[in-house]
């Protein structure tokens, strides 16, 4: 999915299809509320299918830059000391946690540490 929304976002799209999966659904909830995408919705004409509409600003993608960190075969997991540490004005970290997918704002305030998934720019 995200390799998807950075090719959609080169070639300057308003709108990107994704196969629908609960984990994209979850991914997709974070990203529009901390403001990298406009929103999605669930494709009318097929149910297995998401639109998730792109973000610009001045003509720049919202979304400098998607990095995957944690990988199936290097796994790195952050305790809440660890994720305090972290600047997250610069970078923006959505963590897989034992509470769901939470942001890094969001694993700061509830106290919890996890799996890095994914580092925005």
């Amino acid at each position: 999915m995200f390799a998807n929304i950075k090719n959609g976002q080169l070639t300057k799209r308003n709108f990107v299809f994704q196969t629908r999966k609960k984990i994209c659904e979850s991914f997709l909830k974070i990203l529009w509320r901390e403001g990298f995408i406009l929103g999605y919705k669930i494709d009318p004409n097929n149910n297995k299918q998401l639109k998730i509409f792109l973000k610009y600003k001045n003509g720049q993608p919202v979304i400098k830059s998607l990095k995957s960190i944690s990988t199936p075969g290097r796994k790195i997991y952050y305790s809440i000391k660890q994720i305090w540490k972290i600047d997250s004005n610069k970078s923006f970290i959505i963590f897989s946690t034992n509470k769901g997918l939470k942001s890094i704002t969001d694993c700061k305030r509830l106290r919890i540490g996890g799996e890095p998934f994914i580092i925005i720019n």
